[in-house]
């Protein structure tokens, strides 16, 4: 992957950022046009600039960055790059004050710098996606502060175990390779079983959880075996659920350790972010994929 030193050899312009962008939004240089994706547009005098008569009868003007996560920025692409880079290579994450201090001048705000990342983020929410294989492992986790650390008008003012006040997660990963996270409304059996079918192909060697009681009925559509937490029990031969536990633990040591605090809110954008660079990790263009997804489907207008 790029590293940060390379930055200003790569991208000594500008315009080699855009026309990086351009190669990576719209491969072979085929532009089209981000509202109805019509092919038949054209080149306007203005650098970077197209028209589209099939969606507009006076035409639709549109801009490289149009439709992207970079739409309606003061800052240049360099920028954006910059502050992509830096998430891609922090492990654990890195803060929107981090990177404030970092990449931005003094006089900018943490909002901008916050605002930057989320709408990174999002183009890391567009990754790609197809139903695990081989050996799969699932769990589920809660994030978030005890309840009873809150200020007391931030309390749930509900009463149960550790779980009280926190978001529940699930996550399933293919041992030694993707891994798909999402924070879900609570941890009953059409709950994680919905999620299980959705991720989780029928054709997976061995489905692995712990003992939850809702994932007692998974053995009639896969080949599905548990580790007992309860009794100690955390292998047995190829049976355990270390491979998604490892995960849960970066996510909650970058929860700790450089974010502090996520709300439920953006909490689905924090897990695409650590499951993006965790899928791509081996993957020596995971910043050329990252720059493609910030302008794929899905993204649109008003990500400010």
């Amino acid at each position: 992957m790029i590293k940060l030193s390379d930055l200003d050899q790569l991208f000594p312009s500008e315009d080699a950022c855009k026309l990086f962008l351009l190669e990576h939004r719209w491969p072979g240089g085929k532009v089209q046009c981000p509202r109805c994706k019509s092919a038949k547009v054209y080149q306007l005098s203005q650098a970077w600039h197209w028209q589209c008569h099939q969606c507009a009868k006076q035409g639709y003007r549109f801009s490289l960055i149009a439709g992207t996560v970079f739409e309606n920025t003061k800052y240049p692409l360099k920028t954006w790059f910059t502050v992509a880079l830096l998430m891609l290579h922090a492990k654990k994450g890195m803060s929107a004050l981090q990177i404030k201090r970092t990449v931005f001048p003094a006089t900018a705000s943490y909002e901008t710098a916050w605002s930057m990342c989320r709408r990174i983020r999002r183009a890391m929410n567009n990754d790609e996606f197809q139903q695990l294989l081989g050996i799969v492992e699932v769990d589920e986790t809660y994030v978030g502060g005890k309840d009873k650390n809150r200020h007391w008008h931030k309390r749930s003012h509900k009463t149960g175990g550790e779980a009280s006040g926190k978001v529940a997660v699930i996550g399933a990963i293919s041992r030694k390779g993707q891994v798909v996270a999402k924070a879900i409304a609570n941890t009953r059996r059409s709950t994680l079983n919905g999620f299980i079918r959705q991720v989780v192909s029928p054709s997976v060697a061995l489905l692995a959880t712990d003992e939850h009681p809702a994932y007692g009925k998974l053995k009639a559509e896969y080949p599905h075996e548990i580790v007992r937490h309860c009794n100690h029990e955390y292998v047995q031969g190829i049976v355990h659920t270390n491979s998604i536990e490892s995960f849960w633990a970066l996510l909650k040591r970058g929860v700790m350790g450089s974010f502090h605090h996520l709300s439920r809110k953006y909490l689905p954008l924090y897990l695409a972010e650590f499951t993006f660079r965790h899928n791509h990790r081996h993957d020596a263009q995971m910043f050329d994929l990252l720059i493609a997804g910030c302008g794929g489907p899905g993204l649109g207008l008003g990500l400010s």
